[in-house]
């Protein structure tokens, strides 16, 4: 089994969390260890006390929710609050030391705002989305998720649902490969611009 830290705690102490892991891997209650919302700094020390390697960090990412790829986009770019780097380039870091991305609500608009299929509030993103799910006859929700899977980073998306149908219709997405076009259409109606 894997084992994820879930949001950093404050107060974690690094060396307490280390005699956690090996007694669990010891055990052999757990073979892998990752985190969720870990910033690369954060990472970095947690590293610094645990033998085993991180293989996850679980960061909200989606089409509404695109933080992870918009301050590179929109460095050295004062006009948008984009270029504002809130995550310490977390994407670039778990590239560079091999730890998978895994994509948490990649179909929601915030913790509470529900999801941006079908939400009136989002005609320009959901239109898009209708356009590439017709030509390749699966659902928006599989080509949102095709978004996520496009990127070169090869994140995995977590559907969050326990619905067999939903499942499947989502693993429609493995089966979409979306051109550079089409991955940046769909970037710019989530409200995005190119600079």
């Amino acid at each position: 089994d894997t084992l994820l830290l879930h949001r950093p705690d404050l107060l974690f102490d690094p060396a307490e969390v280390a005699e956690a892991f090996d007694t669990l891997e010891q055990s052999g209650k757990v073979r892998f260890f990752g985190v969720s919302n870990l910033m690369p700094m954060q990472l970095e020390l947690l590293k610094k006390y645990v033998k085993q390697p991180l293989c996850i960090n679980q960061l909200q990412f989606s089409l509404e929710q695109s933080q992870l790829i918009d301050q590179p986009l929109y460095m050295n770019n004062k006009t948008t609050e984009f270029s504002v780097n809130r995550d310490g380039s977390a994407l670039d870091y778990c590239r560079l030391h091999d730890i998978t991305v895994q994509a948490w609500s990649p179909l929601q608009i915030g913790m509470f705002g529900g999801t941006f299929i079908d939400n009136p509030d989002y005609p320009a993103l959901n239109e898009a989305l209708n356009t590439i799910a017709d030509r390749e006859h699966v659902s928006k929700a599989a080509v949102a998720i095709a978004w996520i899977l496009r990127h070169p980073a090869h994140m995995q998306a977590i559907i969050g649902t326990m619905n067999p149908a939903h499942i499947r219709d989502i693993c429609a997405a493995c089966d979409v490969t979306l051109s550079h076009h089409d991955w940046y259409a769909l970037y710019l109606a989530s409200g995005k611009f190119l600079p």
